[in-house]
Order: structure tokens, then sequence, then C-alpha cells
């Protein structure tokens, strides 16, 4: 079972979080730098996860929802930067 991916925008900061009994496990930030464009700085994994996928869930979901809202991404997080550079299909939503 996938789990489920929330998402909040509050100000210029966003972020894709997955939660457990009220407790962060995984989260992807960004920071709004005008209204078609984040900059994606940090993604987290609690180590009980690592290995299963959770961190390219939250690409999936935050490459989704810029397309849905045509925003842009720039890739700060190294994760980000080498699933952008390693996987042509996200690279649309590259900035």
């Amino acid at each position: 079972m996938q789990p489920s991916i929330e998402h909040e925008e509050a100000g210029s900061r966003g972020a894709f979080r997955i939660q457990r009994d009220g407790r962060r496990v995984a989260e992807m930030t960004y920071s709004r730098t005008n209204p078609s464009l984040v900059v994606v700085d940090h993604t987290f994994v609690d180590p009980s996860l690592r290995g299963g996928g959770v961190a390219r869930q939250l690409l999936d979901a935050m490459v989704a929802w810029a397309r849905e809202t045509h925003t842009r991404v720039v890739p700060l997080c190294s994760y980000v930067q080498v699933q952008f550079d390693r996987d042509p299909s996200t690279r649309d939503v590259q900035a």
C-alpha cells in the first residue's frame, strides 16, 4: 500500500509530506520564488523507510503537482537533481 502524500503551502514555503502516527516520516520541501517557479531544497526519508521508493513517490507527487499548476522547478536538492538528470520524463518541469 502506497502512503498518502500530503501537500501544503504557506507563504513562500511548501512541502510534500508523509506522516505516520502524527509523525513526519518523509518530506520534500520547496521555496516559491514567484507564482510559477519553486526551488526544491530538501528531501528527507526516515531511515526505517529508506530503500523503499518513498523519495521517488514524493518526487512523482511534486512533478505531477508542478505539471497541474504549470510550475517550473529548480532542483537545488541533490536527490531531485540526480533524478531529473536520470529521468527524461521529469525534465518538462525543470527550470
